[in-house]
């Protein structure tokens, strides 16, 4: 039996084989390769950008731990701007609204400088987790919209998080924080042998 029909073979095997009656679409095609090259866990967490290149998504718990490394790296910020707060206002007397209102800003303050570090979709957690944010519509840098992407990884994921649970609680189902659509996490390592195979 040729190559060309051992390969047919695998495509039809593979998860996500097309329905009967229509061809297989490139995804599909390209899943069923990356299988035999990566295997299967790799395969199933194969997508494609926007503009149809494809990549091999970070699995959930690596996501997770990326996320909350940079959480606790945002909490320790925090808690470094409150003491140097209270430092400067035992030194310079501020009114205590002076200090609640600081520290209410640190808040917002600290995940944005953060996420001038976040700029290639690297900060502190990506780098621990071997993952990547990059851009859905191209794979591409986030750039100058990291600032933004970190203020939501830190301050709106935990609520949104919280209503998952809530959700799961009461019955009416829910999914884990998939973040923004404009973004995806890629397992770099993972993507960067599938474009070594030639799969791309």
């Amino acid at each position: 039996m040729g190559d060309h029909n051992v390969l047919m073979m695998r495509q039809a095997d593979a998860a996500t084989a097309p329905l009967a009656g229509r061809p297989p679409t490139r995804l599909e095609m390209a899943k069923a390769e990356t299988e035999r090259v990566l295997g299967r866990r790799a395969a199933q967490r194969l997508a494609a950008f926007d503009d149809g290149g494809l990549y091999i998504r970070a699995g959930e718990w690596r996501r997770f731990l990326a996320w909350l490394i940079d959480f606790v790296v945002y909490l320790l910020g925090v808690a470094v701007g409150i003491v140097a707060v209270s430092l400067v206002r035992v030194t310079s007397g501020l009114s205590d609204e002076a200090v609640t209102v600081c520290a209410l800003a640190l808040l917002v303050v600290v995940p944005v400088l953060y996420g001038l570090f976040f700029s290639g979709g690297r900060a502190l957690g990506g780098v621990l987790t071997g993952t990547q944010l990059v851009r859905v519509k191209d794979g591409g840098r986030i750039g100058l919209k990291a600032c933004w992407a970190m203020l939501i990884r830190t301050l709106f994921m935990p609520l949104l998080l919280l209503v998952v649970i809530a959700g799961a609680f009461e019955g009416t189902g829910g999914q884990g924080p998939a973040g923004s659509p404009a973004r995806a996490s890629i397992d770099r390592a993972a993507t960067r042998r599938l474009h070594a195979a030639g799969i791309r």
